[in-house]
């Protein structure tokens, strides 16, 4: 598709009344991908770290035609670390009647010079968190995308998967079950958690894991989830020894995840009860699906899930450029 003629679009920063017209702009450029209001205003507008000037809205005769989102960490996401060096880029798109001009580079320039200006020196794509609007960039669905970014000097850190099950019928397997009982003798404990237990099981998600993890944990419940969206294990010693949920992102009930279990612990077969007792919460709820945004494909995680009857949707390539 040929550039509109006429003035070149303007690249300036987000101001209220932009959100309508960019959200529309959006789901015209990424149809794979279409955002409502509600996440827009949560995963954006709303994340501590948001600031109105690294939203750069390209705009023309009074509509926006593209933006660039990039971020820098204002708020720690847990102690006092700022990540001074580092600066994000979460989200890019040019309105397709406006392609083929160069805009997306002029975004991209803009947000990455914003970047620049704060001191980020390295930028990732698109691996933010607490509010990453997708793992990373998924090259099959934007090949024009990727070509941008690698010509700006962005090149591939690692692959993160989407993946899916059906829950139609699910039953947890008759090994799983026989293992659980084994395990269940040996003194392990499955269940979901009390109040008390929450305190060890969100020390586990932030030092085993994530700090991200734990605040996926408080925001879930503190928004009204029941515990048992939680199946907690813990070890004969009484400590916390893994953990899975369902629902823990924006109320969406068939999203499955956060899921660890103790990396001491691992190779023990706690994952697969941990993730059958999940889904068959899931499925009890009427759930006809499971699915989670994020994993490494060939990572013990990945493998289970794949056992597990899990199918790969998406490959997501995480990007990462130096900004200096």
């Amino acid at each position: 598709m040929s550039t509109t003629a006429g003035p070149r679009p303007v690249l300036r920063p987000f101001r209220p009344g932009d959100g309508p017209p960019l959200l529309a702009a959006w789901c015209r450029s990424a149809p794979e991908d279409p955002i409502s209001a509600a996440r827009f205003r949560t995963q954006v507008l709303l994340d501590p770290n948001f600031d109105p000037e690294g939203l750069r809205v390209a705009a023309l005769g009074g509509q926006v035609v593209g933006a660039a989102y990039a971020v820098r960490r204002r708020t720690p996401l847990a102690g006092t670390d700022l990540e001074p060096e580092n600066g994000w880029l979460l989200f890019f798109f040019v309105d397709p009647a406006h392609r083929r001009g160069g805009l997306g580079r002029r975004l991209l320039t803009d947000a990455l010079q914003w970047l620049r200006g704060h001191g980020r020196t390295r930028v990732c794509f698109a691996a933010y968190a607490p509010h990453y609007v997708l793992p990373g960039l998924d090259r099959a669905a934007y090949p024009e995308a990727a070509r941008l970014l690698a010509g700006l000097g962005f090149r591939p850190r690692y692959e993160a998967v989407a993946m899916h099950r059906g829950l139609v019928g699910h039953r947890v397997p008759e090994a799983v079950r026989q293992h659980e009982e084994t395990l269940v003798a040996r003194g392990f404990r499955f269940g979901t958690p009390s109040d008390d237990e929450l305190v060890d099981l969100l020390h586990l998600a932030t030092g085993e894991f994530t700090p991200d993890w734990a605040r996926a944990v408080r925001q879930c419940l503190a928004g009204g989830a029941p515990l048992d969206r939680i199946v907690l294990a813990r070890a004969p010693d009484g400590r916390a020894a893994g953990f899975a949920l369902h629902g823990a992102y924006d109320g969406m009930v068939e999203r499955f995840g956060p899921f660890g279990v103790r990396g001491a612990l691992r190779g023990a077969g706690l994952g697969k009860v941990l993730l059958h007792r999940t889904l068959e919460r899931m499925r009890a709820l009427g759930a006809h699906g499971a699915w989670l945004l994020w994993t490494g494909e060939d990572t013990p995680a990945g493998h289970l899930y794949r056992r597990s009857g899990f199918t790969t949707t998406r490959t997501f390539t995480v990007l990462e450029r130096d900004a200096g």
